[in-house]
């Protein structure tokens, strides 16, 4: 045994013998004192979803806020070009990629950007040169916060990873309460013959690996917005 594993494993011994571990299960209180019993019953972890649109949207909204997904609502197509034009001139994006929809391609109708479709054929280094991937999705999930992309939906694979800013594309009619829904509609959608790929997206990529300090863009994009239009 190296010098080193021994060190570490003989501070561990005279630190358990300080402090002993407690027992599985066991609560974390002092040996003299009288240990409290466990509440076994369920908890409810997530949150209660309305019955109305209304309901669902302000839902979604504020799960995107914990998971750090910027939503929009917008009214109008021309409202959502409107937040992608800001987007473009804060972050000096020079080329942008999507697949062909017809929201993708109203919401760019109007970008001065360089445009790459992914259902045209490309080069794996151009997706990766892009400031921005815009794609749809199949539905919003209004209790968790999370999206369901399929390769469908969303261009592909690779569309929705390696950008480091993704852009969802989405309309109120798309929003679910919750994720029995989501695959519901999956199922629905495609039967037996589900896409190669379909997520649930929650967020922007992130990790808490290293010293438990959240650390966004790790395995994907760094940014997720999601712009939802009236239908």
């Amino acid at each position: 045994m190296s010098d080193g594993k021994t060190i570490i494993l003989n501070r561990i011994r005279e630190a358990l013998r300080e402090n002993p571990a407690p027992r599985p299960h066991a609560s974390h209180t002092s040996s003299d004192q009288e240990e409290t019993p466990r509440d076994h019953t369920p908890r409810e972890w997530l949150p209660k979803v309305g019955e109305r649109l209304d309901e669902q949207i302000d839902l979604f909204a504020r799960q995107s806020e914990g998971l750090k997904t910027e939503f929009h609502r917008c009214g109008t197509m021309e409202d959502a070009r409107a937040i992608l034009s800001v987007l473009v001139a804060e972050g000096a994006w020079k080329k942008i990629a999507t697949h062909t929809t017809p929201d993708t391609s109203a919401l760019l109708e109007k970008n001065r950007a360089e445009i790459l479709k992914t259902d045209t054929g490309y080069q794996i280094d151009d997706l990766e040169s892009c400031d921005a991937g815009i794609t749809g999705c199949e539905c919003l999930v209004a209790q968790t916060g999370a999206i369901l992309v399929s390769a469908p939906s969303a261009g592909g694979r690779a569309l929705s990873v390696l950008p480091p800013h993704h852009i969802i594309i989405a309309r109120t009619s798309q929003m679910v309460p919750d994720l029995t829904a989501a695959l519901e509609l999956a199922k629905e959608r495609y039967g037996n013959k589900f896409p190669s790929f379909l997520s649930f997206i929650t967020g922007p990529s992130r990790t808490g690996d290293i010293e438990r300090i959240l650390v966004l863009g790790a395995h994907g994009p760094k940014r997720l917005t999601v712009l939802l239009l009236e239908d």
